[in-house]
């Protein structure tokens, strides 16, 4: 799916964007339909490209390991809440899509964010899922959610991610809820502090040299 150019994050309005499908035409698709069902499961709906999304057994736990260049963390994900997003990032991760990505986006006292395979802020996997996140769902220091464009459903996500490095983030139940970091909060940290606040583009490159889930 096609996403409108560009990755703007008003910090007054306190909206984060990002982009789930790649390229840099205006988005013309109609609204994927809200998939929040606990408990819920088969295949996820899916905008954009055909991707056959089996949901995650919510019974199990599920982490996703990320190293990057500065070291490692791990962040537990939310099949709970969020069934088809984390189905959906499940899926990119064994296939090894975050491998070799980059964290292309820090704002020092708020947010890193990943998961754009061009490095620009405009790519994706060329689909889109969505998981409406619960009215109270809070964006504080270590939740991991999905950025999204202005222009899309609350919940939508393709494969751009962000932790929180703020206390709270004070963001609105706009982005899919992920997932919660469980191991290496210092390593985030790290990384949210080489962010030019000016730019929010990083003052070095810090890449994702692998992503792993277990189980």
């Amino acid at each position: 799916m096609a996403r409108a150019a560009g990755l703007p994050l008003i910090l007054a309005a306190a909206a984060l964007a990002g982009c789930g499908g790649g390229g840099n035409s205006a988005d013309t698709s109609s609204p994927p339909p809200s998939t929040a069902q606990s408990g819920a499961t088969g295949a996820c709906p899916v905008t954009g490209k055909p991707v056959n999304l089996p949901r995650l057994d919510p019974a199990k736990t599920y982490t996703v390991t990320t190293k990057t260049n500065l070291g490692t963390f791990a962040f537990t994900l939310d099949v709970k809440d969020s069934p088809c997003t984390t189905a959906s990032f499940v899926s990119l991760v064994r296939k090894k899509f975050f491998d070799g990505t980059t964290f292309h986006r820090i704002v020092p006292g708020f947010v890193i964010q990943g998961g754009d395979p061009t490095g620009t802020g405009q790519g994706g996997p060329g689909y889109s899922v969505v998981d409406t996140p619960p009215s109270d769902a809070k964006y504080t220091k270590g939740v991991v959610a999905m950025a999204k464009t202005s222009a899309e459903p609350p919940g939508t996500s393709g494969s751009q991610f962000f932790v929180v490095t703020a206390a709270d983030a004070g963001l609105p139940p706009d982005y899919a809820l992920l997932g919660k970091v469980s191991s290496g909060l210092d390593v985030v940290e790290r990384i949210g502090r080489l962010g030019n606040p000016a730019t929010e583009r990083p003052t070095r490159r810090i890449s994702v040299e692998s992503m792993t889930v277990s189980p």
